[in-house]
């Protein structure tokens, strides 16, 4: 099954949500685009994350003017440059003033690929400035009682849940989300969840998780417009990709398609608690 089969040829599919994109970094047309293609391919909605203060702003603006369909999230993704503290103030204010809007602090967590690059071209790279903005986000969502969406992979996924439990945080999603067994046994006792992009259909890591993390704590994504590979070479991320990790994942459990669809649609409305 694939999500490029017409709208008069697809079966009548239950809906899906796609858990994390970044809508306000697609153009204006692509915009329009995707959300009229929203109800034939049967996503019911988006969860947008943001990177600063700028994307927050517009990605409010994007779901006041898609209401229903675009439900966002605000933080200070971590592969960038810590922000200065009258920028961080900035953010933080203005996402205090907007807490009944945001369904989640995110994107924030640790900046593993640039330090990763970092490495490579024998830079230094100093992670605790990283560290602290993080505590900050997560004092955030701990007093807002908001859940937090993760970029935390590998080594650094293990430090996240040692601050997750440190700042009481229950409700935590880590997406695209690549780990040692260790971790991943960690962060599906401890209740958190991930979220799986197109790249479940080729990538041997990604499905190997899909295998093994909990049914209860998973969902689907994009991260568009972050483009993917094997049978999406060179096409634009699109929601509607969602449908084709659905079906991976549920050939990957051995769940009927219809099953594993309301399954990654519960999780995704309990989780954000949009139910």
């Amino acid at each position: 099954m694939s999500s490029d089969l017409s709208p008069l040829m697809r079966p009548k599919w239950l809906p899906l949500m796609d858990a994390h994109i970044h809508f306000e970094m697609y153009e204006a047309n692509e915009r329009t685009a995707i959300i009229q293609d929203m109800r034939d391919y049967n996503i019911k909605a988006m969860i947008a994350v943001s990177k600063d203060l700028e994307s927050s702003q517009e990605n409010l603006k994007l779901a006041e003017s898609y209401p229903g369909f675009l439900y966002p999230a605000f933080g200070y993704h971590p592969e960038q440059r810590v922000p200065s503290e009258e920028a961080l103030q900035r953010l933080l204010q203005w996402m205090d003033n907007h807490t009944a809007e945001m369904v989640a602090v995110g994107e924030v967590g640790l900046p593993y690929y640039s330090r990763l690059e970092a490495a490579e071209q024998g830079k230094p790279f100093d992670l605790e400035p990283y560290v602290q903005l993080l505590e900050i986000m997560l004092h955030f969502a701990k007093k807002h009682n908001k859940p937090v969406i993760l970029h935390a992979v590998y080594d650094d996924a293990d430090r996240v849940c040692d601050l997750l439990e440190q700042y009481e945080i229950k409700k935590a999603h880590f997406h695209w989300f690549k780990g040692s067994a260790a971790t991943i046994a960690r962060m599906a006792e401890s209740g958190y969840y991930v979220s799986f992009t197109p790249d479940i259909l080729y990538e041997e890591e990604i499905i190997d998780l899909a295998r093994v993390y909990p049914a209860d704590q998973v969902m689907v994504e994009t991260d568009g417009p972050w483009p993917f590979e094997g049978p999406f070479t060179g096409q634009i991320t699109h929601p509607k990709m969602v449908n084709d990790a659905a079906v991976a994942w549920a050939r990957i459990r051995g769940l009927p398609l219809e099953e594993a669809r309301k399954m990654l649609y519960d999780n995704t409305l309990r989780f954000y608690g949009l139910a």
